[in-house]
């Protein structure tokens, strides 16, 4: 059950309702997840979908780039809904099962491309670190130029205030669906997923 209540259709104010609208005729095709509780501040609502949205849809960035990056972000913080809905969209765009489930165990994942590792390793850095390794950003601005390192950026940036989001609230899941990640503790208390480095070279 969330922390906080939910405006519905039938409770909306006016300002509510046309973000709502704007949101549910838009890509994401319905209300889910973080906006639900945006929307009790109908302006934030209405920039963060349109921030989201861009991200998402709007990079110079591949799907196969952008939606990888999104699920390490998601293993990191234990965002269950996070994982649920770019997992299949991280599928969708041809990153095998294979490196999902690693990801979704946190183990090693051992990576098809080059470019696929260097978008976990770059994720998994800045997740872990807060800092990208100069070699690792170097290859980076060589495989998508200064915008799309940029833009890959941001993208992970979003996705944290996302999974933030959905944890602090504690978001339920949509349609009943079942929790997909398991959720370390230390000392009684919840803690962030460690990521290993990917596998090189099938060690």
């Amino acid at each position: 059950m969330s922390r906080i209540p939910f405006p519905t259709p039938d409770t909306m104010n006016e300002a509510q309702r046309r973000v709502y609208e704007r949101i549910v005729s838009g890509p994401r095709g319905r209300l889910v997840g973080p906006l639900r509780a945006a929307l009790h501040n109908p302006e934030l609502a209405e920039r963060w979908q349109a921030f989201g949205a861009l991200l998402r849809y709007g990079t110079s960035l591949p799907p196969r780039v952008s939606e990888l990056a999104i699920v390490v972000t998601a293993r990191r913080w234990n965002s269950q809904i996070e994982w649920h809905i770019h997992a299949q969209a991280a599928a969708e765009a041809g990153i095998a099962p294979a490196v999902l489930e690693a990801i979704r165990a946190r183990r090693a994942p051992e990576f098809d491309t080059p470019e696929d590792a260097l978008v976990y390793e770059f994720a998994r850095q800045l997740q872990e670190t807060g800092q990208v390794a100069p070699g690792v950003y170097a290859r980076a601005i060589e495989c998508w130029d200064v915008a799309g390192v940029v833009e890959l950026t941001a993208v992970i940036g979003y996705y944290t205030l996302v999974s933030m989001t959905l944890n602090a609230h504690e978001i339920p899941m949509p349609d009943d669906a079942t929790a997909p990640l398991d959720v370390p503790a230390e000392g009684g208390q919840p803690t962030l997923s460690r990521l290993p480095p990917a596998r090189k070279d099938g060690a």
